[in-house]
C-alpha cells in the first residue's frame, strides 16, 4: 500500500505591491469621496511644472524636455502616494473616531519613534466610558483624554497630580480628544504629539515612563478584563 505523502499547507501568497495599494484606494474611496481627484492632481501637476520650467529654461532642446518630464513623473508618483497614505489614514481613523479606546488604538499603532504609549487607559469612568491615556516622549509627559471636557476634566486633573507627585517638575501636557470644537482629530493626534517641544534625552524618557508604570491604573474592573465590554454587577 503506497504511504500517503503529507502535505504542508502553503501559506496564502501575500498580495503585491501595486494590489495593497489598489486594496488601499478602494478602501480609502469608500470614505473619501475626493481621493480621486486629489491623486490626480498630485500626478499632474509636478509634470506641468517641470514641463513649463524645461520650456522656459531650454526652449527646443528635447533632451532636456523628456529629462523633466521623466522628474515630473516621477515627482508625480511620489506625491500620489503620500496623498493617498494620509487619506487612507485619516479614513481609517474616522470608522474608529468616537468609539471608545479610539485614543489606545491610535498609540497603539501610530505613535511615532522616540514615545512610548499603551493602548490600555490610565483611568476609565465606567459609566461614562471616557478615559484618559497616557504617553512619555521627548515632550515629556502627555495626558490625552478621551470624552467631552466636561466630563474628562477632573479625571485630567487626578492624573496630573499623580504624575506631579511621582515626578515633580518634569512637564506634563493635556490632549483633548473628543466632541468638542477645540479638541484634536484622531487622525492628527500622532503629529500633535510629535511637535511637543523636547525637553527629554531618550535615557530620561525611559526613566519617566518605568517610574510612571508603578502608578498602575485606576480601571474599576477586574485586571484582565476589557473595560468597554465589563457588565456592572448586580446588587444582592
Amino acid at each position: 500500500m503506497a504511504r500517503s505523502k503529507d502535505k504542508t499547507p502553503r501559506k496564502p501568497k501575500e498580495p503585491g505591491r501595486l494590489k495593497q495599494m489598489w486594496q488601499v484606494f478602494q478602501m480609502t474611496r469608500r470614505y473619501d469621496s475626493r481621493i480621486t481627484l486629489y491623486l490626480v492632481l498630485a500626478f499632474i501637476l509636478p509634470i506641468v511644472v517641470t514641463v513649463a520650467f524645461a520650456l522656459l529654461t531650454a526652449p527646443g532642446n528635447g533632451l532636456t524636455l523628456a529629462l523633466w518630464i521623466v522628474a515630473g513623473v516621477l515627482a508625480g508618483v511620489l506625491a500620489m502616494l503620500i496623498i493617498l497614505g494620509r487619506r487612507a489614514e485619516k479614513a481609517a481613523y474616522s470608522q474608529i473616531e468616537g468609539q471608545p479606546g479610539a485614543v489606545g488604538a491610535v498609540l497603539r499603532s501610530s505613535l511615532k519613534r522616540g514615545w512610548v504609549g499603551s493602548e490600555m487607559p490610565v483611568a476609565v469612568n465606567g459609566k461614562t466610558q471616557d478615559a484618559v491615556y497616557r504617553a512619555v516622549g521627548r515632550g515629556g509627559v502627555v495626558l490625552i483624554s478621551e470624552g467631552p471636557r466636561s466630563r474628562t476634566g477632573r479625571m485630567i486633573d487626578d492624573e496630573r497630580r499623580k504624575v506631579a507627585k511621582v515626578l515633580g517638575t518634569i512637564a506634563v501636557t493635556t490632549i483633548a480628544v473628543g466632541p468638542d470644537s477645540d479638541a484634536v482629530p484622531l487622525h492628527k493626534l500622532a503629529r500633535k504629539l510629535t511637535r511637543i517641544k523636547p525637553t527629554l534625552t531618550k535615557a530620561e524618557v525611559l526613566a519617566v515612563n518605568n517610574r510612571l508604570s508603578s502608578l498602575g491604573t485606576q480601571l474599576p474592573i477586574p485586571k484582565g478584563v476589557d473595560p468597554f465590554k465589563a457588565r456592572p454587577q448586580r446588587g444582592r
